[in-house]
């Protein structure tokens, strides 16, 4: 069993480290924590920042383990995860997203989303977010609601490579692009699937939708009572027994 955990923007790794410490013992040698180029990862020279580049870049990745591996992604990670399951089932057991509601044709960005993906407005957001030294990145993070000491871990990989990758990343999915890809979702269905649905996550689309999204991809959808996008890190423990119940139950 291979576990793999992606994350998406604009973050590191490091998010995923409380919810790992809360698998089972067994279970943490099996885990791979990818960074996307850009985010915790060097951006190559040449390569596309986009969102079907990092969904190939997934690919790659998956096709250097010896097994099919079990995927875990959050934000966009859970974009590229998705994507991965519907066009390499082979290189997939299993597939855990969270974000699988941008699949459905009534999602809208939200507002910071819309900043990025805006010419102008979107550099200086960038600008303004990643200003400074690590511990006012820090403090914007937690004003982000990323917990210590996450957040500070968080702010040591952020700077202008990153603030460059999400630019691209954002720009390469106009509205209605992941509608229109979701028209395939129903090929996820290949892999046994999980559908997180933090109720306190407003950047995702409504609980509603995200349910809707994951009956369409013949996905399990397990509801986070209170808990909002970080659910990863504001619950571990919870996060940890629902990951691990799917497994067990797949």
């Amino acid at each position: 069993m291979t576990i793999v955990f992606v994350h998406g923007v604009p973050v590191t790794s490091a998010v995923w480290a409380p919810l790992i410490g809360e698998l089972p013992a067994s279970l943490r040698p099996e885990v791979v924590r990818l960074s996307p180029p850009g985010f915790g990862a060097p951006l190559p020279a040449g390569f596309g920042a986009t969102f079907l580049g990092y969904r190939d870049w997934l690919i790659g990745e998956l096709a250097r383990l010896d097994t099919p591996a079990d995927l875990v992604g959050h934000d966009f990670g859970g974009g590229y995860v998705l994507e991965a399951a519907m066009a390499r089932p082979d290189l997939v057991r299993s597939w855990v997203s969270d974000t699988i509601g941008g699949y459905e044709p009534d999602f809208t960005w939200h507002e910071i989303a819309k900043l990025w993906q805006t010419p102008g407005a979107g550099e200086r957001h960038i600008e303004e977010t990643f200003a400074g030294d690590a511990a006012q990145r820090t403090a914007r993070m937690i004003a982000w609601g990323i917990p210590a000491p996450a957040a500070g871990e968080v702010a040591l990989g952020q700077g202008p490579e990153m603030g460059r990758a999400i630019l691209s990343l954002y720009r390469s999915v106009p509205e209605n692009t992941l509608a229109e890809r979701g028209r395939d979702l129903a090929a996820a269905a290949a892999r046994p699937g999980l559908v997180p649905v933090a109720t306190g996550d407003l950047t995702v689309g409504s609980v509603a939708l995200r349910h809707r999204a994951a009956r369409r991809a013949g996905a399990h959808a397990a509801d986070l009572d209170g808990l909002g996008h970080w659910w990863m890190l504001e619950d571990p423990a919870r996060a940890a027994r629902m990951l691990t119940d799917f497994w067990a139950g797949r």
